[in-house]
């Protein structure tokens, strides 16, 4: 009979006779097997088992509760019997085998409260604080749902920012035969690329703007460069829409936005390494009179599309 179903027709009166309600002596059984139909699934077991620990079963088999036999004298527990088996067996050795899966262990558990089980509820809570732990997600993507939240999220983050733009239906033609191949490795790349470098920078996704695939980089809030992988072909008589994948300049770019990781404050000791004292000025300064002010060489990067939008002829 599986475990998985759960029967209470035989408590039911039309199903036939009512199930005798007795005191069990436990004791004048000794280490005798006793049958049980938990929810319909049959186990045999020994009293001895049954009551090693304090749990609602020693009550059940220990005298001080009365029991349900039907006519051929099961002992009958309306409850779902396909864990049964796991808590004999934690009756038996004080540890058990958990299921893999979550749900299993989360039954496991409401049959173990119901039975007054504590050490194998703590076993089972503990078994899911592991998992929870385990299945926490890497890293966590943002979808941009407005412009509002797009600027909203470049603005305040402290990090480089690298965002993908995909929408495959903003197109009036149809696409090259290698367009969808190359949208998905641009897809898969975005996802390489964000667990690669996951707490440097700040990764995010929109799929609402006007474009069919494009990269863009930010640096400390403002835009750096942009990589736009969709242009229009000319075949017979008709365009297309050709969808690449740019991986080197891709790569390039994301490392490009790597320089702007530091903090927007000031670096001193930057400051001290790179500035020039009074001391320190040429002897003609001096003379001409010029004042001297503390210096800091700053490098712009500034990297701008190569895609050119200019019809053919221009």
């Amino acid at each position: 009979m599986s475990g998985d179903t759960c029967l209470t027709t035989t408590l039911c009166p039309a199903a036939g006779p009512r199930p005798k309600s007795c005191s069990f002596k436990g004791g004048s059984l000794g280490n005798k097997y006793v049958r049980l139909n938990v929810g319909g699934s049959l186990y045999y077991t020994t009293v001895q088992v049954l009551t090693r620990h304090d749990t609602m079963l020693k009550a059940m088999f220990s005298g001080r509760m009365e029991v349900l036999t039907d006519k051929e004298g099961w002992i009958l527990i309306d409850r779902c019997g396909k864990h049964f088996g796991t808590i004999l067996n934690y009756l038996r050795d004080d540890t058990i085998a958990l299921p893999k899966h979550r749900q299993e262990i989360k039954e496991l558990m409401a049959e173990a409260k119901y039975y007054l089980i504590q050490g194998l509820v703590d076993m089972c809570q503990a078994a899911l604080q592991d998992k929870k732990d385990l299945y926490e997600p890497v890293c966590s993507i943002p979808i941009i749902t407005s412009p509002k939240e797009e600027e909203r999220l470049i603005e305040s983050s402290m990090k480089p920012v690298v965002k993908l733009l995909y929408n495959r239906s903003n197109n009036k033609y149809s696409y090259t035969s290698n367009s969808d191949d190359n949208l998905l490795k641009n897809i898969e790349l975005f996802d390489k690329l964000s667990l690669r470098f996951n707490g440097r920078v700040l990764f995010i996704k929109d799929v609402i703007g006007d474009e069919i695939c494009c990269w863009s980089f930010y640096g400390q809030g403002r835009k750096l460069a942009e990589v736009c992988c969709t242009s229009i072909v000319y075949a017979t008589e008709k365009k297309q829409t050709k969808v690449e994948f740019p991986e080197a300049r891709i790569y390039e770019e994301t490392l490009n936005v790597l320089l702007y990781e530091t903090p927007r404050v000031p670096d001193n000791s930057l400051l001290e390494a790179t500035s020039r004292s009074r001391s320190q000025a040429s002897h003609s300064e001096d003379d001409e009179g010029f004042e001297l002010r503390d210096r800091v060489r700053r490098i712009h990067v500034k990297r701008y599309s190569t895609y050119d939008d200019r019809q053919l002829g221009h």
